[in-house]
Formats: C-alpha cells, sequence, structure tokens
C-alpha cells in the first residue's frame, strides 16, 4: 500500500504541476508540531457544548417514541397518514434558532410548571397550511400553495387541536423524568417576537419532519438548557433505564392472569410408541394387537401442547376414558435449578475461620 501524503506534501506536489506557480515550496517531513495541531480541535466560545452526548441520546431516545405517537394522533385526527420522524437533536444558541425560522411562522409559546420555563413549539407553514386545509375538508390537491401571510383566528383555533395533540405526547413521554404540565401562553407569527432567554444561551433544538402525502413540513421543540440543567442527572445513560421502568400494576396483572386463564390449550395423552414395518402395517385386521416395550404399569406422558407436563394413569370414570394425573414431569431448567442449589453450601455449613496468628 503506498504511504498517505501529508498536507504539505500534497500541497508541495499541486505547486509544482501548477506551471503557473512561481514559488515552489519543497516537500518537508511533517514535524511533532503539526501532528499536534491536527489533532486540536477548534472551540467556539460562542457555543459552548453543555448538553452532553449522553444527554443528547437521551433526548433522542424521548422523542423518537413522541414521534411515533404523534403521528398516529395526527393520522386519527387528518383521516390520512401521517408520519412524523425524528431528524435531528441539536444544541445551539437561542439567536441561531430565531434568525433559522421563517417570518411568518406558527410559533406557539408554551410555559412548563415541571420545567419552571418555557418551550417553544414551531410549525412550518410548509405543512401547517396544508393540515388546515385538510381540517376544513380541502386536501385533494396534491401540493397545494402555500400563503405568505399569518394564521387567522379561525385557523389559529384549528391549529390549537395540534397543538393540543403535541402537547399530549410530549407529557406521556416525559413522564418518566417530570410532570411537564405544558400550557400554550402566546402564539405568535415573526419570532423576532419572541425572547426567553438570553441571545447567546444555549437551547436544546429538536426537529420532526411531518409528511403528508406529498407534503412536507418540519416541527421544532425548543427547550433551553437552563430549563433543563435541574434533570440534568435524570438525562444521563446510567439512570436512564431506571427511569423507563414502570412498576408492575397489580390491576394489570390480575387482568393479564384471567386473561391467559381462560385461554384454551391442547392435551394429549400418549398411550405408547413402537416400529412398525409398512408391511405390517398393511396386514393388520380389526382385532389384532400391537406389542409395545411398555408396561401396563407404567404412567402415561400428558403433553400440554406439545410440551410433557405430566405422568398419570388411563381409566375409566361414569363410561368416559379418563386419565388420573399421578405427578408432574420435572422440567431441565427445574433440574438444573435443584442441582445448582444443592451444588452451592449454605453459609452455615462452611467451615469456620481459622483465627490468625499474631
Amino acid at each position: 500500500m503506498a504511504d498517505v501524503l501529508s498536507q504539505s506534501e500534497l500541497e508541495s506536489l499541486l505547486s509544482t504541476l501548477d506551471p503557473q506557480a512561481q514559488d515552489v515550496k519543497p516537500a518537508t517531513v511533517p514535524s511533532h508540531g503539526d501532528e499536534l495541531r491536527s489533532s486540536i480541535t477548534v472551540y467556539d466560545f460562542k457555543r459552548p457544548e453543555r448538553v452532553s452526548k449522553e444527554q443528547m441520546r437521551a433526548f433522542q431516545a424521548l422523542h423518537d417514541g413522541f414521534s411515533r405517537e404523534f403521528g398516529a394522533a395526527m393520522s386519527g385526527m387528518l383521516r390520512s397518514i401521517i408520519e412524523v420522524k425524528l431528524i435531528s437533536v441539536d444544541q445551539l444558541t437561542f439567536s441561531e434558532f430565531i434568525f433559522s425560522l421563517e417570518n411568518p411562522t406558527c410559533l406557539n409559546l408554551m410555559h412548563s410548571a415541571g420545567l419552571d420555563g418555557h418551550v417553544i413549539l414551531d410549525l412550518n407553514p410548509t405543512i401547517i397550511f396544508p393540515i388546515v386545509d385538510r381540517l376544513l375538508g380541502g386536501g385533494k390537491a396534491p401540493r397545494p400553495d402555500v400563503p405568505k401571510r399569518p394564521l387567522t383566528e379561525i385557523e389559529l383555533k384549528l391549529v390549537s387541536r395540534i397543538t393540543k395533540s403535541a402537547i399530549d405526547g410530549l407529557e406521556k413521554s416525559w413522564k418518566n423524568i417530570c410532570d411537564l404540565k405544558l400550557e400554550v401562553s402566546q402564539v405568535e407569527s415573526n419570532p423576532q417576537l419572541v425572547q426567553i432567554v438570553p441571545p447567546n444561551e444555549v437551547v436544546v433544538l429538536i426537529s420532526f419532519e411531518i409528511v403528508m402525502g406529498e407534503t412536507r413540513g418540519i416541527m421544532n421543540l425548543c427547550i433551553p438548557f437552563n430549563t433543563i440543567e435541574p434533570l440534568a442527572g435524570k438525562l444521563s445513560s446510567d439512570t436512564w433505564a431506571t427511569y423507563t421502568k414502570r412498576a408492575a400494576d397489580a390491576r394489570q396483572k390480575l387482568n393479564l392472569e384471567a386473561g391467559i386463564g381462560n385461554a384454551s390449550v391442547e392435551m394429549v395423552v400418549r398411550l405408547a410408541d413402537t416400529d412398525l414395518s409398512a408391511q405390517e402395517v398393511m396386514n393388520l385386521s380389526v382385532g389384532d394387537v400391537i406389542m409395545t416395550e411398555k408396561s401396563c404399569k407404567q404412567g402415561l406422558n400428558v403433553f400440554v401442547e406439545d410440551r410433557p407436563m405430566f405422568l398419570g394413569y388411563a381409566g375409566l370414570i361414569k363410561g368416559h376414558k379418563a386419565v388420573r394425573i399421578s405427578e408432574t414431569v420435572s422440567r431441565p431448567e427445574d433440574l438444573v435449578e435443584q442441582q445448582l442449589g444443592t451444588s452451592q453450601p449454605e453459609a452455615n455449613d462452611l467451615p469456620p475461620a481459622e483465627p490468625q496468628g499474631g
């Protein structure tokens, strides 16, 4: 394999090939300082990385479930297939987020009692106007024209249903961490008029793509870092699993046991097994006796859903064929547990420790 050229060697080679070049720099061997400079990453103090990668992954897992649930709720509301996909989770300054939005837009300023701060839910006009058109009975055009104007009072009333569905999904997704208690306090069309944190404050921007037929649009959820900073410990990877686990509900357990208890299963009693040749089977007639290697005093195998569960004996009760269960067949996992229990000595059976001589 050929050696990899350094940046200085590449520049020297390109300058040699250029006939107009006047200053041809000779190829130099990269020094230790060059390698050190190449490994240095530039840090921008205007955009500090205050949210760790573990917390960003927690945000992604948290809102990935929200996107599916919100898409199902929107599909039921609009009577159409709506797909909501989580496309990115980034951290940036609040001013960068505001200047990235369209004007006019549908920006919902929501107050969260659980986070003790404000959250912004932005709905892009390219998707919100087609959704409103669908709610008003339209939606026949594959790509309707998007007007460049703010929403009217009637349209804002319809959009509130979408916002309410998004709030319900967010509160359900966040309930293992905190009780959001979101409430829309203001709806603005001009994003420049909304100022919930200083411009250089770091925010977490969670972007979703809403797809309705051939129409696509972006929905943004902006959460300031100082709002979620008290919950930073709950968003780390080592505690994320503990917060996602739910305790078993007694009512659900009883309902599950009752439902499974009423399910029907197939029980088969196998009398005996034997091997016969094809000629012997062809010569069988009524009244013939087939001899097996199994004694009549041995128990019969009782299978439940093709798994051996019991041993029993055949008989008659009131003129009906019956099987009396005599014992339970030991499963392989039960034998393993029994052997492990007998092989491990108890604490009381251990010999006493010898005293250490001084």
